[in-house]
């Protein structure tokens, strides 16, 4: 798979999209505890040596970058609604960070409100976790009994019903509540290739990897461009706009350490 993007990719510009949970780190019942491996950072550190690299979650941006703690890279929160480029330093020699691009800044008062009256509404289901994305909320049932999920489901939509600005969709194990603008993760993947300035080049190769059906829009995008891979982390077959599949995060990890030792082999050898 990697040689193959090695070869698409000669003369063009390749940049790395990855999801966090289920991509870069295993899913896990309790959410806050989605822990990336150090050899899993270790291999986004080398990769990002390489190529520009994003980080695209549905988790609070924030949030994200605790867990991978990384400044070289790309991070877009909440779906791609909370964008944020590399830390630079500045002359005071202090960590700037400049936000790139935050498209539902108007929603957060509603978020906020909605948040309270989920975990209101939902703690009389055990196992039910509601996470505050900052621009968008999950309502986790991972660890809830399946007999119990359809209840939790109605216990959600019956909030919902008095905020017609905001969408209810399903993750694996999640329910996602986002605002009704038109935008996602392929939207977030387009802005930050605009941002990098390949907004209509043709030497340019994105590469997405995730495991989710919110990343879906991604690889749409992708195979809309006919640019890069778009590349599904899943142990099951699934209908899919992505070009390739991996089974898990371990092996995400070891395709991206070929992916960067391909990388160096190759432009060692196009230099000699």
């Amino acid at each position: 798979m990697f040689e193959q993007i090695i070869y698409a990719s000669k003369g063009k510009q390749i940049v790395m999209f990855l999801d966090y949970d289920g991509t870069l780190s295993p899913i896990v019942e309790d959410p806050d505890r989605a822990f990336m491996s150090k050899k899993m950072r270790k291999t986004v550190r080398k990769l990002a040596k390489c190529f520009p690299t994003a980080i695209v979650s549905g988790r609070c941006r924030d949030k994200v970058y605790k867990f991978v703690k990384l400044a070289e890279l790309y991070y877009a929160g909440s779906h791609g609604m909370d964008i944020k480029g590399p830390e630079k330093r500045s002359k005071s020699n202090k960590d700037s960070e400049s936000v790139l691009f935050q498209p539902a800044s108007e929603f957060l008062p509603m978020i906020d409100e909605v948040y309270k009256h989920l975990v209101e509404a939902t703690k009389s289901t055990p196992g039910a976790k509601v996470e505050n994305n900052k621009f968008c909320l999950s309502v986790h049932f991972r660890c809830v009994e399946e007999k119990k999920w359809s209840e939790l489901a109605q216990q959600v939509r019956s909030v919902l019903k008095e905020y017609p600005k905001l969408r209810l969709t399903q993750g694996r194990k999640v329910l996602e509540i986002r605002p009704t603008i038109k935008w996602d993760k392929g939207k977030a993947l387009e802005f930050l290739l605009e941002s990098l300035g390949f907004a209509d080049c043709t030497d340019v190769f994105p590469v997405y990897i995730g495991d989710d059906r919110t990343d879906e829009d991604a690889f749409k995008i992708l195979r809309d461009r006919g640019q890069g891979f778009g590349i599904l982390v899943s142990k099951f077959p699934k209908d899919t706009s992505a070009s390739y599949s991996l089974q898990e995060p371990d092996e995400v990890s070891s395709k991206l350490i070929q992916l960067a030792f391909l990388f160096c082999c190759y432009n060692f050898l196009l230099f000699c």
